[in-house]
Order: C-alpha cells, then structure tokens, then sequence
C-alpha cells in the first residue's frame, strides 16, 4: 500500500540521502490522502527529516553544508533553514557556522550528563524528604 515507504527504508539504512529526500515527497502526498494518517504528515515528515540529518551528522565532526546539500541532493539554502530550525529548537546538537558555511556537531557527554541529571533527581528526593519531615514532627 506504501511503495515508498520501502524504498524509504532501505534508503535510510544504505546512508543514500539523495534517494531518501527524493522519495519523502511521495510519501508525504500519500499520508496527505489518508484520512487518519493526514493531520500527522507534517510531523512524521519532520521527524523524519530530523532523523536522516540525525544519522548523517552522527560520523562527522565538521560538514560543509555544500557537501552535505550535495549528499541529500537538496540546495544548500534549504539544508541551512532546515538545519538553524532543527538546531534552535535543540532536535540537533550541532552548531552552523554561517562564515565557513561548516556545520560543527557538538556531541554531549553521556557521563558528565548523567551525573547532572542523578545530581537533580537527588535533590528532588532530598526535598521531598525534607518536606515529609516536617509533615511528621507537626
């Protein structure tokens, strides 16, 4: 029922960007029909915008955006403005410096947020213990 929808996928996993980007639209006009499927197409299409650049930033620390529009097959202008809302919104780490016209993948360290999020999740419970306390010695 969905003949893109495997191309799609097969796309995804060989990393061919340029077939990928050239069947989306296909698929975005065939959920567009479906009654049910219709008010999710913008945002499956997004997220699976997200995902392609996702994956494709993922074995690069700086890209020029001319290689990367080249690889997707798409132009440079639409790689930036899809890029800078991507980024802004924080779907993608990575930042687009506009005078090399590079984009830099910033990666997070799993460790040191780990540690960020234990550290508040601790004082979440030590507050709560806390106000517990004072509940019991009333």
């Amino acid at each position: 029922q969905l003949p893109p929808l495997s191309t799609l996928v097969t796309s995804l996993y060989d990393c061919e960007y340029a077939t990928f980007f050239a069947v989306l639209p296909e698929l975005e006009a065939l959920l567009l029909k479906d009654r049910y499927l219709a008010q999710h197409a913008r945002f499956v299409i997004r997220e699976l915008r997200v995902l392609v650049y996702t994956q494709f930033l993922e074995a690069y620390k700086t890209v020029t955006l001319a290689s990367m529009a080249a690889a997707f097959g798409i132009s440079v202008e639409f790689v930036d403005r899809e890029l800078a809302r991507f980024i802004s919104v924080g779907r993608l780490n990575a930042k687009v410096d506009k005078v090399a016209n590079v984009v830099e993948t910033t990666r997070a360290d799993q460790k040191s947020k780990k540690y960020q999020e234990t550290i508040k999740s601790g004082d979440v419970l030590l507050n709560r213990i806390q106000q517990l306390a004072r509940c019991v010695s009333i």
